[in-house]
């Protein structure tokens, strides 16, 4: 195995995250907390993979059936991995004294999303060989970096509208766990093209989403 496979690993969550970081010009966020975010989302990945192997080996469902399939991809994988970066977001980075602008969120849960991925994917590179665990490289950095952005951007809300903390915090993990799950059941229905026009497609969604997120909020402090 050369050294591209771990290249093509790496490299595009890197790009995200120099991306997000490189927009947040107000008052960038400490170097040190985004590289415990992305490790949170090293761990994240970690614990949902276990969690999401328990509960595929002590919920006995047909392995062949669709209601498998909904399971697998909106409980085992959607809810469950979405719901352990929650955690650690909701749980710990959301009370950082740096947190104090809405679009921090975005940035911290990308981060953490950006540490799920690469820690996915280089698994993947373990795989090689496999054909699902090449074609899912060119999709997983940019389908993460699109749930994190929607988790980010709830939670920043949760956090500027206090009175609304509950709505925001639940948004924050339903959404992104629903598109997850969405994502990952999709994934197996595709062919090639499809997965190619998934990832330039998640890419753009990433873009746009942060745009936007950052001209509505770009003014906006938490107190």
């Amino acid at each position: 195995m050369t050294l591209l496979p771990f290249l093509l690993a790496i490299l595009p969550g890197i790009a995200i995250a120099l991306f997000i970081y490189f927009r947040d010009i107000r008052e960038p966020e400490p170097y040190g907390l985004l590289i415990l975010s992305a490790l949170f989302g090293v761990i994240s990945f970690f614990i949902a993979r276990g969690l999401g192997f328990l509960l595929h080996n002590f919920i006995f469902v047909d392995a062949e059936g669709k209601l498998y399939e909904l399971l697998s991809a909106f409980v085992f994988i959607g809810l469950v991995g979405e719901g352990i970066k929650f955690l650690f977001l909701r749980g710990q980075t959301f009370y950082y004294k740096h947190f104090n602008q809405p679009f921090d969120g975005i940035v911290y849960a990308i981060m953490l999303g950006i540490g799920y991925a690469t820690a996915e994917n280089i698994l993947y590179v373990l795989n090689w060989n496999s054909d699902a665990s090449i074609l899912r490289m060119f999709t997983t950095v940019p389908a993460n970096a699109v749930f994190a952005v929607i988790m980010g951007y709830f939670l920043g809300e949760a956090k500027l509208f206090k009175n609304k903390i509950f709505l925001y915090s639940a948004l924050a993990l339903i959404v992104p766990a629903f598109a997850h799950g969405y994502y990952d059941y999709f994934l197996n229905l595709v062919n090639i093209p499809g997965l190619w026009v998934g990832a330039i497609v998640s890419v753009v969604i990433v873009v746009v989403l942060v745009q936007l997120a950052y001209r509505r909020r770009k003014n906006a402090v938490i107190k």
